[in-house]
């Protein structure tokens, strides 16, 4: 159908594991990019992922993009009884472990000692086919996250405030128009010259296609006690006709920057018209 990549989550409901899953999608394909949005760094340690993850992307001939993010989901870590530490401890804790990614990705031995991880004197294998590393993707709603990814990503995934651990409707209005632009800000001030080599992502978590494009706006916004013209604007839906969507990707572009978008799986097929107009295939 044209997508260009296949992510996999990483959260404990009705789900493939994201490893095993990208590995049969890998091997059905020969160019489709296969990633995680987002490997939890709480649920494997750093060596083990890392292993995991190169040995995707050798049998992927370099085709993983590398999500990794802090864990947010409190329902995940309540069911399956993994401690849910603040927010700057599991970020701290995922930044060690970007370190030790990059260092077993090297192909030399490496050593680390920091607050939460210690790896002494190891050589990562296999090493990845992608230099120096695959792709990270890192992203978040709140600045620290934001900020740390601006510093070591090569994807920004721009997303909902997740300090609150749960969807409701006030986690969906942190994805307002104006509160998308905010962040946008702060991953430009934290990246400094990095910022224009940086891959601006968002996913849309909500998609419509058809004529009622004021309507099904107007229903929505009812739960988010958001206005239609509101809802129309948000970078995480996408309402409206085939026509109507391309146009409103193509300005969110300009707008924003964002030249990798996340669609819904159970909506790629309606999609599809969209990514023949805007890739040409």
């Amino acid at each position: 159908m044209g997508y260009e990549t296949l992510y996999m989550p990483d959260h404990f409901d009705k789900q493939f594991s994201p490893l095993a899953a990208l590995t049969a999608a890998a091997g059905a394909t020969t160019r489709l990019r296969i990633g995680s949005l987002v490997f939890d760094n709480d649920y494997r340690h750093p060596v083990v992922l890392a292993r995991e993850a190169a040995t995707l992307d050798l049998l992927s001939e370099g085709r993983l993009d590398l999500g990794l993010g802090a864990g947010w989901l409190v329902a995940d870590y309540e069911q399956s009884g993994i401690h849910f530490e603040p927010a700057g401890t599991r970020i701290a804790r995922l930044e060690e472990a970007l370190e030790i990614f990059k260092g077993l990705f090297s192909g030399e031995a490496f050593s680390f000692s920091g607050r939460h991880y210690t790896v002494r004197a190891m050589e990562g294998f296999p090493e990845p086919v992608q230099k120096p590393h695959p792709p990270f993707l890192l992203g978040g709603g709140g600045r620290k996250m934001l900020a740390l990814a601006a510093r070591e990503a090569d994807i920004v995934h721009i997303n909902y405030d997740l300090r609150e651990g749960r969807i409701n409707p006030q986690l969906i209005k942190t994805g307002m128009a104006d509160r998308t632009a905010e962040k946008i800000g702060w991953v430009k001030e934290a990246a400094g010259d990095r910022f224009s080599r940086l891959e601006l992502a968002i996913t849309v978590f909500v998609a419509h296609v058809g004529e009622d494009r004021n309507e099904f706006a107007a229903t929505v916004g009812v739960g988010m006690e958001a206005e239609p013209e509101e809802v129309l604007e948000m970078p995480h839906f996408l309402i409206g006709t085939i026509e109507q969507i391309t146009e409103q990707l193509l300005e969110r572009r300009e707008r924003y920057g964002f030249s990798n978008v996340v669609l819904p799986g159970a909506m790629a097929e309606a999609l599809q018209p969209v990514v023949e107009r805007l890739t040409g295939t």
